[in-house]
């Protein structure tokens, strides 16, 4: 399975972006997909995830009321909605794709090269 991300940016606070993920190699809604981000000097991080089906998401408390995620498994896609972006969310953005629904980063196991989302003041 491939993974490619796109549509990160340099944008304003309080500005939005969607992320984008395009999956290849495998059918999509084989898979629980999810957004990592890592921010300079800091670990990687869980961000949200979705079910194959898109009936259940889970967030990580920072990006609740902000961000959203969703899926088209007709269009091996997955997209992260992300409003009123704060500096706090400048990272690499990374879509990724699991077997299990779990946060742990070991449970994912494919990874796109990520893209960059920089939000200044």
């Amino acid at each position: 399975v491939q993974l490619q991300a796109s549509g990160g940016g340099l944008v304003q606070a309080g500005a939005s972006l969607r992320l984008s993920c395009v999956t290849s190699g495998r059918t999509l809604s084989s898979y629980v997909m999810g957004w990592f981000r890592q921010a300079p000097g800091k670990e990687r991080e869980f961000v949200a995830a979705i079910s194959w089906s898109g009936s259940s998401t889970d967030y990580t408390d920072s990006v609740k009321g902000r961000f959203t995620i969703s899926r088209d498994n007709a269009k091996n896609t997955v997209y992260l909605q992300m409003n009123s972006l704060n500096l706090e969310d400048t990272a690499v953005y990374y879509c990724a794709a699991s077997g299990s629904w779990s946060r742990s980063q070991a449970a994912w196991l494919y990874w796109g090269q990520g893209t960059q989302v920089t939000v200044s003041s």
